[in-house]
Parts: structure tokens; C-alpha cells; sequence
């Protein structure tokens, strides 16, 4: 019996200052980025509020994905922007205009007990969308710490009712974290997941902490949306393998691999011409990197 998932989040039209120039209007979205990635593994579900101009592009970006969009709220609102920079490989937040969620009510598929992914977000809503998959059978979180700082006590909410976290350094001292084991303990978290950027991905779940180094020989073009993808590709294949303890460092790389297409490319460009042939040769890297690296 297949695991059914499902990611709530956000679309985004990006403003992408870096290298590569200014971009405009670029599709982007905690929701889109989570969907194009672990639909290269499996189907997936997909929520988020979108405005009416929006509404093509990103039909069209999933078309031939098993991707079910029937969770996209159109609202007579403008869709979610969000303008970074890229410096040093990382991006910085210069801000939102996130009124879109002052329009959008969060539901979620009557007694879902799947797998779930509440992706960054304005954490009101973000809260609001966790306390309603509630009964799934695996709940992960992410973070962008702009809105962790602005909204900690919604943040932590969301935190206190994930089984999964997924935050970079920045967004886990935000929250209050100390010692990442200590941490996942106190916030009675199943793994929490840590971020590294070119440093690779770390879950610390009971007893053992494990790590996955990123593909730094691999160019990077744009960082957007790689937290996402390394939740999906890992949530997607671990689903698929049946969440076994065993099978959790296999799940992280294919995690690690998804982000890595993910930065080759502005927004999510690269991830909307990947292929599954793609994404298993990019597992293979990483399997060969993690090898040597023990």
C-alpha cells in the first residue's frame, strides 16, 4: 500500500538578485519547490493560496507531474512575493508581500492520515494548517527564519506539533536551540533535521545523529527552495521504502540530490526539467561522496 503525501505551503513569485543577474516574477514557493521534487520519487499532493495571475504558470510548471493541484486556493489577491539576494552561496531575505494570507483559510483533506509537510509559510497560517493534518501519520515542518523571527511564538507552535523538523543554524537558534540532540529531546521531535548549506544535512533522531555531505564540486546558481527539496526527496523516498530506521541515511541523500538539481538552475527551473533517470544519477554522487567520507 502506497503512503500518500502531501505538502501545504506557499506559491511565490520571486525577485532573485545574484550572479545570474535580477530576475522577476520568478515561480518559486515552499509548496512548488516540495511538489516538483518529490514527485520525481512520488505523487503528491498539493495546497497553497495562489492569486489569479499565477494560476497558468504554475499549472503549466506540473504539467505531466503526479502532482494533485486540487489543494490550490485561487483568491482575488496578489500572489505571494518574496525578493532575495545571493551572496556566498546563500540567499538574503530582503522581504515579503505576503497579504495573500489575509484572504486564505487553511483546510486540509478530511481525516488525512498520510504523510504531511507544512512548508514555510506565514506561521499563523502555518500553525493553523499543522494543528489540521494533526492525525497524519508523519508530520514535518520547515522554517525561514524572517518570519521565525517575527512570528517565534506561531513558530514554535508549529514546532511543538511536528513529529519532523527542518531548519537551517539560523532558524534553530531563532527558535531556542542549543545542542541539536539536546534539542530535538526537549521539543519531543521524532528527527530534526539540520541544514548546512555547501556543509551537507544532518538528522539527529534517538541515539545517533546522521550526516549527508552536500555535492560541493556540483555549481550552484540559485539556493532558492533547496530546504524544500532535500524535505521532499527525503520524505518522498522514505515513504516509499516504509520509514524503516534502516532506510532513513538512503532517504536523506536522496534528499541531498533532489536540492542539488534544485540549485543548478534559477527558481525552479531545473527541478520542471528534471527527470527520475536524473535524479538517480545525482543519488549516485551523493552515495559516492557520503562513501568516502566516512
Amino acid at each position: 500500500m502506497t503512503t500518500e503525501l502531501l505538502v501545504a505551503g506557499s506559491v511565490a513569485l520571486d525577485t532573485l538578485d545574484g550572479p545570474f543577474g535580477t530576475v522577476t516574477d520568478e515561480l518559486g514557493g515552499s509548496a512548488l519547490y516540495f511538489a516538483l521534487a518529490a514527485s520525481l520519487i512520488a505523487p503528491v499532493r498539493m495546497i497553497a493560496p495562489i492569486g489569479r495571475e499565477s494560476v497558468d504558470a504554475v499549472r503549466d510548471a506540473i504539467a505531466g507531474r503526479p502532482i494533485d493541484a486540487g489543494g490550490l486556493v485561487v483568491l482575488d489577491a496578489p500572489t505571494y512575493r518574496w525578493r532575495a539576494q545571493q551572496a556566498m552561496n546563500r540567499n538574503i531575505d530582503l522581504g515579503n508581500r505576503d497579504s495573500i494570507y489575509d484572504h486564505w483559510t487553511p483546510a486540509a483533506p478530511a481525516g488525512y492520515s498520510g504523510w504531511a509537510f507544512v512548508g514555510s509559510m506565514r506561521p499563523d497560517r502555518q500553525a493553523q494548517m499543522a494543528a489540521l493534518l494533526r492525525g497524519a501519520e508523519l508530520l514535518a515542518a520547515d522554517a525561514m527564519l524572517s518570519y521565525v523571527r517575527a512570528q517565534t511564538p506561531h513558530a514554535r507552535q508549529v514546532l511543538g506539533m511536528t513529529h519532523w523538523y527542518f531548519c537551517n543554524r539560523d532558524e534553530f537558534a531563532a527558535l531556542g536551540g542549543t545542542d541539536p540532540e539536546t534539542s530535538r529531546r526537549e521539543w519531543a521531535l521524532e528527527g530534526l533535521i539540520i541544514k548546512d548549506g555547501p556543509g551537507g544535512v544532518t538528522a539527529f533522531v534517538e541515539g545517533r545523529a546522521l550526516h549527508v555531505p552536500a555535492l560541493t564540486y556540483r555549481p550552484v546558481v540559485d539556493t532558492t527552495g533547496a530546504g524544500d527539496a532535500v524535505a521532499a526527496g527525503m520524505l518522498a523516498r522514505w515513504s516509499v521504502t516504509r520509514r524503516t530506521r534502516a532506510s532513513l541515511h538512503d532517504a536523506l541523500m536522496w534528499g541531498v540530490a533532489c536540492a542539488s538539481i534544485a540549485i543548478s538552475d534559477i527558481g525552479v527551473r531545473a527541478l520542471r526539467k528534471a527527470t527520475h533517470e536524473d535524479l538517480l544519477e545525482r543519488v549516485e554522487e551523493v552515495r559516492e561522496v557520503a562513501s568516502r567520507a566516512r
